[in-house]
C-alpha cells in the first residue's frame, strides 16, 4: 500500500513540475492575482470556463498542487504504520509540501522573484524526497544491496548533491539569467556523474545498476535539451515550432534535471547502505573443502527443535570411566 501510495504521489509530483514549467515559461506565474482564492473563488470551484490563456495554467497548477497534498497525507498516514525512519520521511514530506505551498502563494501575494527561486528549488528537493520513500518502500529496495567501496559512496553522495547544485543555478538562470553558474554546473555534473553512473553499473546491485543505467541515458537526453534550450534563448538561430519549441525545450529540460536528481538521489540512498533494510549472512568455513551452517541457522534450529518434540541435550561427557 506504501509503495503504491509513494509511485502514485511521485507520478503527480512530476505532473505538478511539469506544469510548474510550463507557468514559468509562459510568463503565467501571475495570472491569477489573488491566493488562496482563484479570483475571488474557492480554488476548487472555479468556474472551468474561465480557464483559458495564463489562468489555465496558473490554476491547473494549483489544482494539481492541491492533489498532491492530498496524496501526500495519504502516503504519510500510511508511512505511519510502517514506523521507524519511513514514519519520520512521511512527516517530513507532509512538512515540505505545506511549506512549498505556502512558498508559492507568498510569491503571488508579494510579488517576490526570490520566492519563486525557493519554490522551484524546495520543488525538486520534494520530488528526490519521494523518489528516496518510493525505494524504501518497493519489494526490491528491502534487498539487502551490492558491497560498493567506501570512496564510490562517496563520490554517489557527491554526484547527487552537485546536481541538487546545478538545479539551484538553472532556477537563477531562470529568474536571474545567470547564465554563467549553470554552464559550470553543467560541465562538472556531466564529468562525475557518468563515472560514477560507470562504475555503479557494475556492481550488479538490484537496484543501482539499472537505475545507473537510466541515469546514463537521461543525461544524454537532459545534453540535448540543455543546448536546445540555450540556442532557443540565447541565440538568434531560428527553430522548427518556433514559440512552441521554445517554450517545450526549457520545460522538459527542467523536468529532465528533476528525474536525474531523482535517480541520483536513489543511487545516493542505496550505496550508502540506507536503502536496504535486509542483511546478508555469510557462510563460516570449519575446515577446507566443508562449510558450516550460518550461526543464525543455527540458533533458529536450536529454538525449534524443542517444539517438534525432540528437546536438545547437552553433549555426554568426555570424562573416561574409571
Amino acid at each position: 500500500m506504501a509503495y503504491r501510495l509513494a509511485l502514485a504521489t511521485l507520478g503527480a509530483t512530476c505532473v505538478l513540475i511539469l506544469l510548474g514549467g510550463l507557468v514559468t515559461n509562459t510568463g503565467a506565474a501571475l495570472a491569477v492575482p489573488d491566493w488562496p482564492s482563484t479570483f475571488g473563488y474557492n480554488m476548487v470551484l472555479f468556474p472551468w470556463s474561465r480557464m483559458v490563456g495564463g489562468v489555465l495554467y496558473e490554476h491547473s497548477h494549483r489544482l494539481m498542487g492541491a492533489v498532491v497534498g492530498v496524496l501526500t497525507l495519504a502516503l504519510a498516514a500510511a508511512l505511519w504504520r510502517e514506523g521507524g525512519r519511513l514514519r519520520r520521511l512521511g512527516l517530513v514530506a507532509v512538512a515540505v509540501v505545506v511549506a512549498q505551498g505556502v512558498l508559492g502563494g507568498l510569491r503571488v501575494v508579494l510579488l517576490e522573484d526570490t520566492l519563486a527561486i525557493f519554490h522551484g528549488c524546495l520543488a525538486q528537493a520534494f520530488f528526490a524526497l519521494l523518489s528516496v520513500i518510493a525505494l524504501l518502500t518497493a519489494p526490491r529496495g528491502r534487498v539487502a544491496a551490492a558491497p560498493v567501496d567506501p570512496a564510490l559512496s562517496g563520490m554517489a553522495v557527491l554526484a547527487a548533491a552537485l546536481v541538487y547544485v546545478q538545479i539551484v543555478f538553472g532556477a537563477l538562470l531562470t529568474h536571474a539569467g545567470r547564465i554563467d553558474l549553470h554552464l559550470a554546473g553543467a560541465l562538472i555534473v556531466f564529468v562525475l556523474v557518468p563515472i560514477v553512473a560507470a562504475q555503479l553499473r557494475r556492481t550488479g546491485d538490484a537496484v543501482a545498476a539499472p537505475v545507473s543505467r537510466l541515469v546514463s541515458v537521461l543525461l544524454g537526453v537532459q545534453l540535448l535539451l540543455g543546448a536546445g534550450s540555450f540556442l532557443a534563448r540565447f541565440s538568434p538561430i531560428w527553430i522548427p515550432g518556433e514559440q512552441l519549441t521554445v517554450t517545450a525545450l526549457p520545460v522538459a529540460h527542467r523536468l529532465a534535471g528533476s528525474l536525474i536528481l531523482a535517480a541520483a538521489v536513489v543511487l545516493a540512498v542505496r550505496v550508502s547502505g540506507a536503502g536496504a533494510s535486509a542483511q546478508r549472512v555469510e557462510p563460516t568455513i570449519t575446515k577446507p573443502g566443508s562449510w558450516a551452517a550460518p550461526a543464525t541457522d543455527i540458533a533458529v534450529r536450536s529454538r525449534v527443535a524443542p517444539v517438534s518434540g525432540h528437546p536438545r541435550h547437552e553433549p555426554a561427557s568426555r570424562t573416561p570411566l574409571p
